[in-house]
């Protein structure tokens, strides 16, 4: 589907009269991802826990393109809460299409020097959080059905991984862990909801910037050394993901389930072995 823009070019629009709900969506790639979806054609669910006001720019951006978008409160890794948010976003639409689960969280430190409490956290918003969220999906979708002339699909289900679902991270073993987590969670789902029709599917940024990662981009001599991981030669920007998120909801992607895009600029191909390991 597409729309003509005001310049007389055609927008494009793949997801006209669908429903969606980002998790984690205040701000960083999860902002990028709704406003995407909004402007794609979707109402958006924009999922927060902390700063409403900034969920509530978010959904008034989104509004802004023509959809419909509401801020939904949330903590993740809290059952209770999970259930609830689902609750009021199928209310409040009608129906739930898409699910963008992106939440998550970094708790750094040496692995000696690491926390239970540094653990849990990470283990329960980055992978439990995604589990909460995914089931409640797929209750939906499952109920709900394919529609005819919305989506090919009964649902979209995006997971958001991170490259470190393939590359070890030493300092940051909690959130390697969960992400290696996230990968298997979104394959052997994909595998048993396929039959559905319900579509999930992984997206692995590489370095994006974001406010979580500043120290790694924000000054000239912090970004160089960054970039000498990323073959080709730029940080990654939310919006690169959010386009991807957008193709992956759409029924241009309707053969892909189970597949983990990654999004970032070759950091997987490990640089270093460019000139002989």
């Amino acid at each position: 589907m597409s729309e003509t823009g005001k310049e007389g070019q055609k927008a494009w629009r793949p997801l006209i009269g669908q429903k969606a709900l980002v998790t984690g969506a205040s701000s960083g790639i999860g902002r990028a991802v709704a406003l995407a979806l909004g402007a794609a054609g979707a109402d958006v669910g924009v999922n927060h826990v902390t700063r409403r006001e900034d969920a509530d720019a978010v959904a008034d951006e989104i509004r802004k393109s023509g959809t419909a978008a509401v801020a939904l409160e949330a903590d993740v890794s809290n059952e209770e809460q999970v259930v609830a948010m689902f609750h009021t976003a199928v209310e409040h639409f009608g129906r739930l299409d898409i699910l963008v689960a992106n939440a998550g969280v970094q708790r750094d430190a040496p692995f000696a020097d690491m926390t239970l409490a540094d653990w849990n956290t990470v283990i329960a918003i980055n992978l439990t959080g995604q589990f909460l969220c995914c089931r409640e999906a797929v209750r939906t979708m499952s109920r709900q059905g394919v529609t005819a002339g919305l989506s090919k699909a009964a649902g979209k289900i995006i997971c958001m991984s991170s490259v470190h679902e393939r590359i070890p991270w030493a300092g940051h073993v909690n959130y390697a862990a969960s992400k290696g987590g996230v990968m298997m969670l979104m394959q052997s789902l994909a595998q048993e909801v396929a039959p559905l029709k319900i579509r999930v599917n992984s997206i692995a940024p590489g370095a994006i910037r974001t406010p979580i990662n500043a120290p790694a981009w924000s000054s000239p001599q912090a970004l160089a050394g960054l970039l000498t991981l990323i073959p080709y030669g730029r940080i990654g920007e939310p919006e690169d993901v959010a386009r991807a998120a957008v193709w992956l909801a759409s029924d241009d992607a309707d053969y892909v389930t189970g597949a983990t895009l990654f999004i970032d600029g070759g950091m997987t191909l490990y640089p270093c072995f460019a000139h002989g390991g």
